[in-house]
C-alpha cells in the first residue's frame, strides 16, 4: 500500500493527540514547563536541521522568496481562519484553542527532513521505514502539546496526512525523471530551510517571538525549484 506510511503517521498524531485530551488536568504551571522543554528540543532540532544545508544563499533566497508569497497569500490567517471557524462550529469548551493548534501542530508535523525523507523513501523505494519512526516521535509530541492547545492539534493530523501523501505520490511520478544525486542534494536544501522555520517555532514556544510561520511554508517549495533549476546548469 503506497500510502500506508503518511497514514500511519497522521493516524499516530490523532490517536496520541486524543490521550492527551484525557491529561487536561495536567496544572498550567506544569504544562507551561513541558512546552517550554518541548520548544528547547524544537530549537535544538531546527539547528540540526539548519547545519544540512548546502548552500547557505540558497536557504536564505528560499525562506526570502517563501515569506513574501505566504505574506501575500497570508497562509497563516487563513489557517487561523480554518481554526476559528471550527471554534465556532464546536464550541470554544469543546474546541479549545484550535486555530493555535492547528498551526502550530501543521507546523510541527509537516515541517521537517523525516516527512520529506519518508515520502521519498516510501515514493521511490516502497519503504516506510522512516514514516513508522516519526510516526512514533509524533504520537508523544501530539500527546503533549494537546494538554496545552486542544483539540486543533489532533485535526492537524489530517493535513500531516495530506502533505506527506502529496510528497510520496509525487516521489513516485517523478523519481524517473529527476537523479538521485540531486534528489539527496533538494532533500538536505529543503531540510535545511525547514530548519529556520523549525526555529522560528521553537523561539514562539517560549514566548520569545511571535513570528507568523505560517507565511514561511512556501520557502520549502521554493528550495526544492530553487535546487532542480540550479541543477540543470
Amino acid at each position: 500500500m503506497l500510502l500506508l506510511g503518511p497514514f500511519v503517521n497522521g493516524l499516530a498524531i490523532i490517536i496520541g493527540g486524543s490521550l492527551g485530551l484525557i491529561f487536561t488536568f495536567i496544572p498550567e504551571h506544569m504544562k507551561d514547563s513541558i512546552l517550554k522543554a518541548q520548544g528547547l528540543v524544537v530549537i535544538g532540532l531546527g539547528i540540526q536541521m539548519i547545519s544540512a544545508s548546502t548552500d547557505v544563499i540558497i536557504t536564505l533566497l528560499s525562506l526570502i522568496i517563501g515569506v513574501v508569497i505566504g505574506e501575500i497569500l497570508d497562509l497563516e490567517g487563513r489557517l487561523n481562519g480554518v481554526g476559528h471557524w471550527l471554534e465556532f462550529k464546536l464550541g470554544d469548551k469543546n474546541a479549545g484553542n484550535i486555530s493555535q493548534g492547528l498551526v502550530s501542530g501543521s507546523m510541527i508535523f509537516i515541517i521537517g527532513a523525516m516527512g520529506i525523507v519518508g515520502g521519498l523513501d516510501a515514493g521511490m523505494r516502497g519503504d516506510n521505514t522512516v514514516f513508522y519512526t516519526k510516526s512514533f516521535m509524533d504520537f508523544f509530541i501530539a500527546l503533549v502539546m494537546t494538554t496545552t492547545y486542544g483539540l486543533g492539534v489532533i485535526i492537524s493530523g489530517i493535513p500531516a496526512f495530506l502533505y506527506e501523501a502529496l510528497i510520496t505520490l509525487g516521489a513516485k511520478g517523478f523519481a524517473q525523471f529527476i537523479p538521485e544525486s540531486v534528489l539527496s542534494t533538494m532533500t538536505k536544501q529543503v531540510s535545511a530551510t525547514g530548519g529556520v522555520i523549525i526555529f522560528a517555532i521553537g523561539l514562539n514556544m517560549m514566548n520569545v517571538t511571535k513570528t507568523r510561520v505560517g507565511n514561511m511554508i512556501p520557502a520549502i517549495f521554493v528550495a526544492m525549484i530553487a535546487v532542480y533549476i540550479i541543477s540543470l546548469f
